[in-house]
């Protein structure tokens, strides 16, 4: 067949929800039906007040809870998603020099910002190849260990361990943005794990989080006493007042905060980080057994331990065009399985955050087998 958006999947193929994305992903349908009831009280009033702080609090109050926080962690939360956030870390959270992991697109656009940040020294790089990654040095003129729990444009997830050094002298800082939420993580390992609410927690972008440890905010506070400038809606300081108050700085979006809030509750009730990931782990063992028992497929990511549990990176042969199948897809309303763009290979990517049904990731594998079929015309799908 030429035309692979003219491909009809059976019935039985398509999913229950086609939605695959590795963010924005897929939003619960419960939530955004909470979100209509609760619109007329919410939508168009003040962030200021107590219909919205009280989300505020009770989204803060959530988060600690899921991931465990000890009473001298805050939650912290302002606007502009976790790139924003970089720049805040760059004025607000380094003092002098960073060392950052890069292993994917979004770990190197870190590095790229402390580098370009004039009143800092040149942050310390250590690079490993798509697929992989490094593992942190312990350095002297390092003040902030900048790590990544999963690196989101090549599906390749490490396990958060602090460095052999206190965090007086080396603040451990996770970006978090596709892990938060659907992998384990133990809060003492991290000084600020930062992440958007897009993703595992299925809701929208605009804000960034960060869970943050005294000695994070100790760092906080000191630098914003120094001379340095920062302005105002980059403070981290600015953030830190504003979140004990239970606002943002700025106008926040409160929809995406209410959607946020709903899947935090969802989580916690259905038995909290655990069950979230125990979910993610579910579907992550369908989509690479899967993967590993075709013979025109087979996962990015050879190490298994490294290989994400929220975002699956596929790579078929070179003769099963993976452009052809997630075309195929979408005319199905299979969404949003295409690869990073950057990353320039023959490769799917599956979003599996806990909103993501595992029943619909078998489906969804289902219905690859049954596109290649037809594109190929028969290959064999078990090895």
């Amino acid at each position: 067949m030429s035309d692979p958006a003219a491909i009809r999947l059976p019935r039985a193929l398509v999913p229950a929800d086609g939605r695959f994305g590795s963010g924005p992903s897929k939003v619960r349908p419960e939530a955004v039906a909470a979100l209509a009831d609760a619109s007329r009280g919410l939508l168009g009033t003040s962030h200021r007040r107590d219909g919205v702080t009280s989300i505020v609090h009770a989204l803060r109050e959530s988060l600690a809870e899921l991931f465990g926080l000890a009473d001298s962690y805050e939650v912290v939360l302002g606007n502009g998603g976790a790139t924003t956030f970089w720049d805040a870390a760059t004025f607000g959270l380094i003092e002098r020099r960073s060392e950052h992991l890069v292993f994917g697109e979004f770990s190197s656009k870190f590095a790229a910002v402390t580098h370009a940040a004039p009143h800092l020294e040149d942050p310390i790089v250590i690079e490993s190849a798509p697929g992989t990654h490094p593992d942190p040095v312990v350095d002297e003129r390092v003040d902030v260990y900048a790590l990544t729990h999963n690196e989101t444009s090549t599906g390749v997830m490490m396990d958060i361990r602090r460095p052999a050094v206190d965090a007086e002298h080396g603040l451990v800082v996770v970006d978090a943005t596709s892990a938060a939420g659907g992998l384990r993580v133990d809060p003492a390992e991290f000084d600020a794990y930062y992440f958007a609410p897009q993703k595992a927690f299925g809701s929208e972008g605009g804000l960034w989080f960060a869970l943050c440890s005294p000695a994070a905010i100790a760092r906080i506070e000191r630098i914003a006493a120094s001379d340095r400038w920062q302005p105002p809606s980059l403070s981290l300081a600015n953030g830190l007042a504003s979140s004990r108050r239970d606002e943002t700085y700025n106008t926040p979006a409160l929809a995406t905060l209410f959607l946020m809030r709903h899947t935090t509750d969802w989580m916690l009730a259905n038995g909290g980080l655990e069950w979230a990931a125990s979910r993610c782990d579910q579907s992550a063992e369908i989509v690479y057994g899967w993967a590993e028992s075709r013979s025109f497929a087979e996962p990015f990511v050879a190490k298994p331990s490294e290989r994400s549990r929220v975002t699956a990176t596929i790579d078929f042969v070179t003769t099963v065009d993976a452009a052809a199948i997630a075309t195929a897809l979408r005319a199905n309303g299979i969404v949003d399985v295409e690869p990073y763009r950057k990353l320039g290979r023959n490769q799917l990517r599956i979003g599996m955050f806990p909103a993501v049904e595992p029943d619909d990731v078998a489906t969804l594998t289902n219905a690859i087998d049954y596109i290649v079929d037809v594109l190929t015309g028969g290959v064999s799908a078990e090895r």
